[in-house]
């Protein structure tokens, strides 16, 4: 494996800005964007549950809907792709039974084997409302957004995460109602327009030693 060196990483990381205008000419070519895919299917999470459906929307009537019920931001018809995060509502039973499954036959054991691991999960997920899975699951949800938009940078592709939009008329346009996942953010993907004045802009963060503190 390669190792990207940390002056690299930094550049990367400075060069990015929330995108506000994309040219619309540019597409992400196929193995880039299968790299980005591989970003969010290889994203961390609690447990390792991935409560989670990240929904690409290519048709373009559906982008126009979608940028209707987000405050008419052109990003989302204009970029490359666009991508709705989406997250469980719940954690049920069946998701825990599920994902052990699944660990058990990527690795090579039994489900029985894992049982106590099945078992300390259920009991952890249980101990919390509904409500609260609901929102546990969302903040799993902006661990993949973190670590797609970090991916998108590394390979010099823009993006711009967007909050500003109707979760609930997204859900209806994308046929998420009580499909036991609904809308948590959505992320432009693609190309800076030249005509973009706010790529220009000093990045402005807080000094290091402000929002750093050392315990030692």
């Amino acid at each position: 494996m390669s190792t990207p060196t940390p002056d690299s990483v930094i550049a990367a990381l400075r060069w990015r800005y929330a995108t506000k205008t994309f040219d619309p000419s540019r597409q992400i070519p196929a193995e880039t964007w299968g790299a980005l895919e591989q970003s969010l299917v290889l994203t961390p999470s609690s447990f390792g549950l991935q409560p989670w459906k990240f929904l690409v929307v290519e048709n373009p009537a559906v982008r126009a809907e979608l940028r209707a019920k987000s405050w008419g931001q052109g990003q989302v018809t204009d970029a490359s792709h666009f991508i709705v995060f989406a997250a469980r509502t719940d954690v049920a039973p069946e998701d825990i039974s599920g994902w052990v499954a699944r660990l058990a036959d990527v690795q090579g054991n039994s489900v029985e084997a894992l049982a106590p691991m099945q078992g300390m999960i259920e009991g952890f997920v249980s101990a919390m409302p509904f409500e609260a899975r609901h929102v546990w699951n969302v903040r799993q949800v902006y661990i993949a957004l973190g670590q797609f938009m970090t991916t998108a940078a590394l390979l010099g592709i823009d993006t711009c995460p967007m909050e500003g939009l109707d979760p609930k008329a997204y859900d209806q346009i994308l046929g998420l109602e009580g499909s036991g996942y609904a809308t948590a953010v959505a992320c432009a993907v693609g190309y800076r327009s030249p005509d973009d004045h706010t790529a220009a802009r000093p990045k402005a963060r807080y000094e290091a030693d402000s929002v750093i503190q050392r315990i030692v």
